[in-house]
């Protein structure tokens, strides 16, 4: 019951003073419900539930297309499809954590499914876009390096998450939506010397019959961040879409003072991150004496090496380095400078959230370090949400032939 009504609660949009003032109970009474030590009257499940149809429906307003979001972490590819006037009808993602909080930012009645690979095709209803940042560890830089390490395979040759593109391919092979729209990290392009695309190119075209059109965009156009990601659109026919009409402002034109807490009383404290009346960023959130001496020594002797390696130093005036889910373990590609002879500091959960584009009511229902790992993981929003912006005309005139040719 404890899962239950604190996911019932998140998806209504409740903190809880808003739901004690809104249900007639005292807080006392929903942190008890919170932590399972009371079961709460059916009647006030069933507020809860109206509350969140009624957000199910204002938000499905004005919807024009319908889609599925697979490996869907915690709903950046949705937030940027509904920006565009999709459904999401169907929603695939194993993590229990990043469940948590796709749940608790989407008051759906689909919960996510978990291993796409047990989930028939049929299983899945029809859809007009398929979505899918299908997992990038098999293709990234990093991925490959670790990999090589431990002697392990990647890439297609990968048993655990190289071959998960396939049930993408099964999934559209099944259901022929109108449209698609994957996300991947830059290195797949070139990827044991650009074959591991070629088959991801081939499958997509020769053997699906869709168009394909890539471009890797830098978050950098959108959020003070450098992250390059290649973007794959297709249809099912020939539409026009090109990735020349997306628009990309101009690079760096934002900076991270405009995602960094100001620290000065102009927003409200949240959580544990900051305190105070001024929302001064917790302390908990400043490197350690024992941390910052090692990263400092660390740097150095790479230095020394010729290499590159060493953490990444910001202010309100930088762009950062790409944000990835090794940072909750020491924060070292983003620490924000405190000021001479200060520790630096890693960036809030919050802070982080607003570096992918996650709007401030957007909820993190999670631990810091699980926070970490989600939005490390995750697509910067508004890059996907101007690609979907595009591809949205094309996607409706897709359909919209479809229909009549069915009427006819």
């Amino acid at each position: 019951m404890q899962a239950d009504f604190s996911t019932l609660l998140a998806q209504a949009g409740y903190s809880v003073p808003e739901a004690a003032r809104a249900l007639g109970y005292s807080e006392g009474h929903i942190y008890r419900w919170k932590r399972g030590e009371e079961i709460p009257r059916e009647g006030v499940i069933r507020l809860l539930n109206m509350e969140i149809e009624r957000k199910r429906n204002a938000a499905d307003a004005g919807k024009t297309f319908t889609f599925i979001d697979l490996f869907a972490g915690i709903g950046g590819l949705r937030r940027a499809m509904e920006s565009a006037g999709g459904r999401c009808i169907f929603t695939s993602e194993w993590n229990k954590y990043a469940q948590q909080t796709y749940m608790a930012n989407f008051p759906d009645n689909h919960p996510p499914v978990g291993d796409i690979r047990a989930i028939d095709a049929a299983e899945i209803p029809p859809h007009d876009v398929l979505v899918a940042g299908f997992p990038c560890q098999p293709f990234s830089i990093a991925g490959v390096s670790k990999k090589n390490a431990l002697g392990r395979a990647h890439g297609f040759d990968d048993e655990t998450q190289g071959t998960l593109f396939f049930d993408v391919l099964r999934i559209l092979m099944h259901h022929r939506p109108a449209a698609f729209m994957l996300e991947n990290v830059k290195n797949l392009k070139s990827h044991d010397k650009g074959r591991t695309f070629d088959v991801i190119r081939r499958k997509l075209t020769e053997e699906l019959g869709y168009t394909l059109e890539t471009r890797i965009i830098d978050a950098g156009h959108f959020v003070p961040q450098h992250r390059e990601r290649i973007v794959m659109v297709g249809f099912r026919e020939a539409t026009g879409f090109s990735f020349d009409d997306v628009k990309l402002p101009a690079y760096g034109n934002r900076r991270l003072r405009h995602i960094l807490h100001p620290e000065n009383g102009t927003e409200r404290p949240e959580s544990h991150y900051t305190v105070g009346p001024d929302a001064v960023v917790s302390d908990k959130y400043t490197l350690t004496d024992k941390l910052w001496a090692y990263l400092q020594a660390y740097a150095e002797k790479h230095k020394a090496k010729g290499n590159g390696f060493g953490f990444g130093m910001v202010d309100g005036d930088s762009i950062s380095r790409t944000l990835s889910a090794r940072y909750y373990k020491d924060g070292s590609e983003i620490l924000v400078s405190r000021g001479e002879g200060q520790n630096p500091r890693r960036l809030t959960p919050r802070e982080c959230a607003r570096l992918m584009g996650y709007p401030d009511d957007f909820r993190i229902p999670v631990s810091d370090t699980q926070a970490y790992k989600q939005f490390g993981n995750s697509v910067a929003v508004p890059v996907f949400a101007e690609v979907a912006r595009v591809m949205a005309p094309h996607i409706l005139s897709l359909i919209g032939a479809e229909r009549l040719r069915k009427v006819g």
